[in-house]
């Protein structure tokens, strides 16, 4: 079923047993991938079925309470138990101890922790939506949280127990990072993906905390009464939403980074070329990790702060597209004369190109105080949103499962319905998102049931209607994605040790690695992406 009959990770140890007690952090990666997956199938399907709800105007067969909770679920379940955790918590925890020629990460027993903890942060989770789930919205806006039903105390709990597993994943990174590269690999010879995934995971130990109080402190608002957030008690719902984004925003690079981290490291593969302009790109992860603490109040435009902190914001707003900026530049001047392969890896880290370069522009009229005052709160936020999250994250993480499935199970996919489904991919989200920018700009709220009573309503029924037709195209492009690489898990062509003809450490194993990674020390001598250093035999 799995790569060569040789002893790997796979298939060495066996039994149940062995996989749920490990220290490896490759079946720790999978355990996770498999977890996350799930996660995004729930989160998917609440979104199918609010696109399929608002498709007219009027009632369809959700009631306002039901259409919120499911709203709720969508956010909660895609931003905490999804996109946070993707990329760095199943492909990170699988190729970065690899990446740096390590035989794992530096606390194996903490790694294992980390999941055990999103286990339960996660059953917690659905504990909250079987007592009736919450209709808060995802950012458990108070006074919202404060007067709803009982499930938000267990609801957030469970995402303040997610933070563990976060803080756990932040932490082992760090250190391995540090100490545990392989002989020869100084910092500048780090894989992008290595400096990616160290930025966020900066970010995670720093920032996750913040939002752990704030959680923690809403709970014991409704538990004990202590008025902190609810006006009714001499709180201040305004100081929720400061503490919430504090967090979110660099949240929001805690979800980007780790796309961009892969993004690179696919153009320099697939265009086989050495990355222009390295030490720009890992600058600027760093940068955006450090810039990202400073623009949370970006979101609080129309909140009351003074005009002043929102002059600030805005220009701070407007200052962190430069180090982004550079990523995109660098790309595309990578790919300039670059041998490029148009194989499935390489077309989504095009396609982020184009959709994360859509959700950053749009950013920057949102950062616009004058603009932000009439966009705020309409479908062209959930379109900017969406376009940098699904656009961006969600698209790299795709491409980031394609580059290393040979790796992870030793199987080639199909490349024709890998290209396939790329097609239904990239013309259904943005057949679903990108027609919401004119929504909003028409002036649709978000977060609303029914827009029958609007003055526009024949309008917004068109345009709703074309989202939910592109949201059931995007849903058939993931189904397509589903069946043929579980299908590849049986019938798949044998991988090579380096199908894509990649210079860092990962592909200098076998397919899939063994569970020692190496069965040799390995050194480091050449950069990750010179390709015009390297022999072919040394490939």
């Amino acid at each position: 079923m799995y790569g060569s009959s040789e002893k790997n990770y796979l298939t060495y140890p066996t039994g149940v047993k062995s996989w749920l007690f490990t220290l490896d952090h490759k079946r720790i990666g999978i355990m996770y991938l498999v977890l996350i997956l799930l996660a995004f199938a729930a989160g998917g399907f609440f979104a199918l079925t609010l696109r399929l709800e608002l498709f007219r105007s009027g009632e369809q067969f959700l009631d306002q309470d039901t259409y919120n909770k499911f709203f709720t679920l969508h956010g909660a379940i895609m931003v905490f138990l999804f996109i946070i955790p993707s990329i760095p918590a199943a492909l990170g925890n699988f190729c970065l101890p690899l990446m740096l020629g390590a035989k794992d990460v530096a606390f194996p027993r903490l790694n294992l922790a980390s999941w055990y903890v999103y286990v339960l942060g996660a059953a917690i989770t659905l504990y909250s939506v079987a007592m009736g789930a919450v209709d808060t919205g995802w950012t458990f806006y108070s006074p919202y949280s404060t007067q709803s039903g009982g499930e938000v105390i267990s609801m957030t709990f469970g995402v303040f127990v997610l933070g563990f597993s976060s803080i756990f994943t932040g932490l082992n990174f760090i250190v391995t990072v540090h100490k545990m590269r392989a002989p020869g690999m100084t910092w500048y010879n780090l894989p992008l993906f290595v400096w990616g995934t160290y930025a966020t995971a900066v970010i995670q130990v720093l920032a996750t905390p913040v939002l752990g109080i704030t959680l923690l402190l809403l709970i014991l608002e409704r538990a004990v009464g202590i008025g902190i957030f609810d006006p009714a008690m001499g709180g201040d719902p305004v100081l929720f939403q400061h503490f919430f984004w504090f967090y979110s925003h660099p949240a929001v690079y805690i979800m980007i980074l780790p796309g961009m981290a892969i993004v690179s490291d696919l153009i320099a593969v697939h265009s086989h070329k050495k990355i222009f302009g390295y030490k720009l790109i890992a600058y600027s992860s760093v940068a955006i990790a450090l810039l990202g603490f400073l623009v949370w109040g970006h979101h609080m435009f129309i909140s009351g702060q003074s005009e002043f902190s929102s002059m600030v914001f805005s220009f701070i707003t407007f200052f962190i597209g430069i180090p982004t900026g550079i990523k995109i530049f660098n790309w595309v001047t990578t790919l300039y004369k670059g041998q490029i392969s148009l194989n499935t890896p390489m077309l989504y880290a095009l396609a982020f190109i184009i959709l994360f370069t859509i959700g950053g522009l749009t950013g920057v009229f949102l950062g616009a105080l004058g603009l932000d005052v009439h966009l705020h709160d309409t479908y062209f936020v959930v379109a900017h949103f969406h376009y940098v999250m699904m656009g961006g994250t969600v698209i790299a993480f795709l491409g980031g499962i394609h580059h290393w499935w040979p790796k992870i199970f030793g199987r080639m996919y199909s490349e024709l319905w890998g290209r396939i489904a790329f097609v239904f991919i990239f013309v259904g989200f943005n057949m679903t998102f990108f027609n919401q920018f004119m929504l909003g700009s028409q002036g649709m709220p978000r977060r609303y049931h029914d827009y029958s009573g609007f003055y526009k309503t024949d309008l917004f029924e068109r345009y709703h209607g074309f989202s939910s037709f592109g949201a059931l195209i995007l849903g058939v492009g993931f189904a397509i994605i589903t069946i043929y690489l579980i299908a590849s898990l049986f019938n798949g062509k044998k991988a090579s040790d380096n199908p894509w003809g990649g210079l860092t450490f990962e592909w200098a194993t076998t397919s899939p690695p063994p569970t020692e990674n190496f069965s040799y020390e390995p050194v480091l001598k050449h950069g990750p992406y010179d390709f015009d250093k390297v022999l072919p035999e040394d490939i």
